[in-house]
């Protein structure tokens, strides 16, 4: 059966990037019809709503989702395919019509921002499994677990996005005030020792500034963290910022965008399937844009572990990456050694 005629259940953020989601869902619910797209829509009311309807949705038989909202709307839902108990999360399709202001999950798989590509998109039914992070940590003196389908933040990162949130939460949310939020904390944060154990082996030990590591490439408004990040590849991706001087990433910025972010002395990379994390003192994590406990974490990867829809740019693109090369014939070169020989 075509995926325009299945139904598909809709969970719509409304208040993704600030009301976009209740604005622009007449517009999104006109083109998935004109598409052919049978949905049924819900709206989330509350935190982790997203959760429970996912949840309730694949207990009542939907195995088609779309996410109408951020990666932080993403988040919920997949933490809802991993809680309910019907059937594998990989059995249940999931799309995502981007609504929030980075959109940094969708551009990873070759989707656009335009409500018509991410229609599109699911009308073509390319699909692709990719890995899920999965993250232990301490909140309220407890051992807390959360799934992640892009990128998580220790230390700076969940920092800044602290201060970002407080200011959001006083409508004092302005681009030119999010530039000088990023300024001021950079001079303000302190860099804290951690110790960094990858695949059981210690890597480091000693203080760092920020740490990024995740399944996709792209945190943040568009800049890679994450550049090597292979989404399928059943391994998680590390960025380690050793201490860092504000003058060595201001004339270095457009390596934050272009991939070159090794390029910057003072960042590492590593990858691995498990990842530990201590510090003295605690450091705060954020997974997918979303602020949850301190340290000691420890990070693992489910490989292959959801089916999402992508674009069919990036599904030709990786189906002619894993096509098998045909061993070669002998050299002719070879040949004719042999032939001069016998001579």
């Amino acid at each position: 059966m075509a995926l325009t005629e299945q139904k598909w259940f809709v969970i719509v953020n409304p208040v993704a990037d600030k009301g976009r989601g209740l604005d622009d869902y007449p517009l999104i619910s006109r083109l998935l019809r004109e598409a052919g797209i049978h949905a049924e829509p819900v709206f989330t009311e509350h935190k982790f709503h997203a959760t429970e309807l996912t949840v309730t949705a694949v207990k009542e038989g939907y195995r088609h989702i779309i996410v109408v909202g951020g990666v932080g709307t993403l988040h919920e839902v997949v933490n809802g395919l991993f809680i309910q108990q019907e059937v594998a999360p990989a059995d249940v399709l999931l799309a995502m019509i981007a609504v929030g202001s980075g959109n940094n999950w969708v551009r990873a798989f070759g989707s656009s921002a335009r409500y018509q590509d991410a229609v599109r998109d699911i009308v073509d039914g390319c699909s692709f499994l990719q890995d899920v992070g999965v993250v232990s940590y301490e909140e309220a003196l407890y051992r807390q677990t959360r799934y992640f389908a892009n990128v998580a933040g220790v230390g700076f990162d969940a920092f800044l996005l602290k201060r970002m949130t407080h200011l959001q939460k006083k409508n004092r949310f302005r681009p030119w005030r999010k530039f000088l939020c990023v300024l001021s904390n950079f001079f303000v944060y302190k860099s804290t020792g951690m110790k960094i154990w990858v695949d059981d082996v210690r890597i480091y030990n000693g203080l760092m500034f920020s740490i990024a590591l995740g399944i996709c490439k792209y945190n943040g408004d568009g800049v890679q963290q994450l550049p090597d990040a292979v989404a399928d590849d059943g391994m998680l991706d590390i960025s380690l910022v050793k201490p860092i001087h504000f003058w060595h990433v201001l004339f270095r910025l457009r390596y934050l965008y272009n991939g070159g972010i090794y390029r910057i002395g003072h960042v590492l990379h590593a990858r691995g399937r498990k990842v530990r994390i201590e510090s003295s003192p605690e450091v705060s994590l954020e997974v997918d844009g979303e602020l949850l406990g301190e340290t000691p974490l420890e990070f693992e990867v489910q490989p292959q572990a959801i089916r999402v829809v992508v674009s069919k740019a990036f599904y030709e693109s990786r189906m002619a990456a894993t096509e098998t090369v045909p061993s070669e014939e002998p050299q002719p070169r070879d040949k004719k050694r042999k032939r001069t020989k016998q001579k």
